[in-house]
């Protein structure tokens, strides 16, 4: 074979463009043949993203690897288009831009023919309205998901309803009834299907996605096979294009970049508090780059701490203010947030931190259990580390997520599943402090079932990814059919 070129381009959020950067990396990483270029959109979703963006672009990559910043296009925010709307004039925006590197590639082949030739695309989920520039190159592209196989399932089943059946997907979000998935061996409560589906807008988007996958000529998930098998094998239902787990790509330990003098200071912290705490004993909660409550409900979230005498870490961020579509930002002081004497009171237990370096802390003997969001990215490195979870999910399909880890899998246990608010925290509920109590002390059990369960998961997973794992020989079996059909 000869070398050849793999063009990778994410969404523009946190987690999808560190999940595209490792499947990046594992290409060069597995067959010195390969080049893997990341392209990445601007503006992104949050400030946070654009920083780990920037210092991305100068660290030291593998060789054979590059990440390029495309032009911030400045005009195109999702707080003035939307979130959906937002997505569609990016990519439109971004095409040419795309196009013209693109070009370089093939240009570059063309006179000298030792350089790399373009293999082929490789598309976020929800980055697939670019599948023009790779048809027009005449190359293959495929999918990248940075959710799980189930959810994939649940993309080409609610989508099959909608167009086939024409159920009107927007009526499952008050619904009582229980829908029956291929993608789950259980029936799941209609309203804890991906929440993408119950408005309108974003539904037009999940059913335009979800048509297209059935274009791609693969789709590669960020799942392995020992972890998802019933939905994976679901998949192999003729309609859907083949599949190639990949997983689990979890960010690496110390993979954060450059950090800044203060989140420096922080890290250290951070870790040399978890570093004087015996093992397993600390409950870390965390809620991911868009996670954050209001007042009351910090308060029952504190009450519950307190009254648990379980060490803690409590990762707290503060929501948007006055409307502002923004994503959490750190306190200053969180002594007028958290009940009054609470930080005194549980000085030798716990500690209370802004922004938090999830994936040393989830890797840190310490931990031993995690109250999460479900994102799929928390999800694998809880199931990575062999950390049991505490299910509170907030927005998209993060409640379908805490379904699949709770009923299908027993990996977890629940705080509240049928918990919902959206992207920008507005519509919450209040959880009780009697709720979120009652999910500590489970999730902290030393010896259950589910501890059990999540520390052999883990097991399996640190094998998957290597020479004769489920995942090494999927790889494996994508670049073959990536580098047989070259242009």
């Amino acid at each position: 074979m000869k070398k050849a070129e793999v063009v990778l381009i994410p969404l523009p959020a946190m987690g999808h463009i560190v999940a595209l950067v490792e499947v990046a990396k594992l290409l060069v990483q597995r067959d010195d043949r390969l080049s893997t270029t990341v392209f990445v959109m601007h503006p992104t979703l949050d400030p946070s993203t654009t920083k780990y963006t920037e210092t991305l672009a100068v660290s030291t990559l593998p060789d054979r690897m590059r990440v390029i910043n495309l032009p911030n296009l400045e005009s195109i925010t999702s707080a003035t288009k939307g979130r959906h709307s937002w997505l569609t004039c990016l990519i439109e925006g971004q095409k040419s831009h795309v196009k013209e590197y693109v070009s370089k590639i093939r240009t570059q082949y063309e006179l000298n023919p030792d350089s790399p030739r373009l293999a082929g695309f490789i598309f976020d989920t929800f980055a697939t309205g670019m599948k023009d520039v790779p048809n027009e190159f005449g190359v293959p592209w495929y999918v990248f998901s940075a959710s799980g196989a189930a959810f994939i399932g649940s993309m080409m089943h609610l989508t099959a309803l909608h167009d086939e059946q024409g159920v009107d997907l927007t009526e499952l979000k008050n619904s009582e009834d229980e829908l029956e998935i291929p993608c789950l061996a259980n029936p799941i409560p209609a309203k804890l299907v991906p929440s993408s589906v119950f408005e309108k807008d974003s539904l037009t988007i999940f059913l335009e996605h979800a048509r297209i996958l059935t274009e791609a000529r693969g789709i590669l998930i960020n799942t392995f096979l020992e972890f998802e098998s019933y939905a994976i094998n679901s998949l192999s239902d003729g309609k859907t294009p083949p599949v190639y787990p990949v997983g689990p790509i979890v960010k690496h330990v110390g993979g954060g970049g450059d950090l800044r003098s203060d989140e420096s200071n922080n890290y250290r912290d951070i870790m040399e508090w978890l570093d004087d705490q015996p093992p397993s004993s600390v409950m870390f909660l965390c809620f991911g780059s868009w996670g954050s409550f209001k007042e009351k409900q910090v308060k029952e979230i504190a009450i519950a701490l307190e009254h648990s005498g379980h060490r803690f870490l409590w990762s707290l961020r503060k929501p948007s203010q006055n409307g502002k579509k923004q994503s959490p930002s750190d306190y200053e002081d969180f002594q007028g947030i958290l009940p009054e004497g609470f930080l005194d009171r549980t000085a030798m237990i716990g500690k209370v931190i802004g922004w938090a370096p999830q994936v040393e802390i989830l890797s840190h003997s310490a931990v031993g259990g995690f109250a999460s969001h479900c994102g799929w990215n928390s999800t694998l490195e809880s199931v990575r580390f062999g950390v049991p979870v505490a299910t509170w999910p907030l927005y998209a399909e993060q409640q379908f997520n805490a379904f699949q880890m709770v009923i299908e899998l027993g990996l977890a246990v629940e705080i509240k599943m049928e918990y919902w608010k959206d992207f920008y925290g507005d519509t919450e509920i209040i959880v009780s402090s009697d709720d979120i109590l009652k999910a500590i002390k489970s999730v902290m059990e030393e010896d259950s079932e589910v501890r059990k369960k999540v520390k052999e998961m883990s097991r399996i997973s640190e094998k998957t990814l290597v020479d004769g794992g489920s995942s090494f020989s999927s790889l494996g079996r994508l670049i073959e059919d990536m580098t047989e059909n070259m242009s």
